[in-house]
């Protein structure tokens, strides 16, 4: 069973999301919160498995509440938008969150996405990733020092996960084993301190390593 908690400021949004996923086998609706500093006092109190929250709520928004439910270790974030692409959901991606999804997404594919997440599945398509990061990732074009802990081999593989590519992907472009990159993303994700291929996404562009269009 997994336990969710569901963060939106509006009544009806709020309370249709948790109808919907209460009523699925699999799922326990455990709270509601009004906003991110709701959310962040619920999710230190009922310990849910995955937070469903929007990012546009007053007060303490989604992006904040997100970060610190994330930091502090009390669950997984998914994302809502009312916008594709928005620019606040690179901001809470960057926050830590471990996807997005759009709130008009069939019911069926919201309730994938939660089990997704409370798998430790990343909910972005890694061309998607590319394209939200292209749009609103702010390269600083300077090294960064955990870079020089990766191999040649590792700083390869970075570099074609920050294009967006798949593991399947990487493997035909290197000339190596899928097996082979899997162990590479692993390793290079431990080095640099990343919690998933969005964050690594992110670092190779912010580093310079990638540019938007290549």
């Amino acid at each position: 069973m997994t336990r969710l908690l569901v963060a939106d400021d509006h009544a009806m949004v709020r309370d249709g999301l948790a109808a919907i996923l209460d009523a699925e086998p699999d799922l326990d609706v455990v709270g509601t919160a009004a906003d991110g500093a709701e959310a962040l006092a619920a999710a230190r109190r009922l310990r849910p498995d995955v937070v469903l929250m929007d990012v546009r709520m007053p007060g303490v928004d989604g992006i904040e509440a997100t970060r610190a439910v994330v930091t502090a270790g009390l669950a997984r974030v998914l994302v809502l938008t009312t916008f594709d692409l928005d620019e606040y959901v690179y901001e809470a991606v960057r926050a830590g969150a471990s996807g997005f999804l759009l709130k008009d997404a069939p019911r069926e594919r919201l309730a994938e996405a939660v089990r997704a997440v409370a798998r430790g599945d990343m909910l972005v398509d890694p061309a998607v990733t590319r394209r939200l990061v292209e749009r609103f990732a702010r390269p600083v074009r300077r090294e960064d020092g955990r870079l020089a802990s990766l191999t040649a081999r590792e700083r390869e593989v970075l570099v074609e996960i920050g294009r967006g590519l798949t593991n399947t992907e990487i493997a035909d472009r290197l000339f190596v084993g899928e097996s082979t990159v899997k162990t590479h993303v692993s390793s290079l994700l431990r080095k640099l301190g990343l919690r998933d291929r969005v964050q690594a996404v992110i670092l190779a562009y912010e580093c310079g390593l990638v540019t938007p269009g290549e």
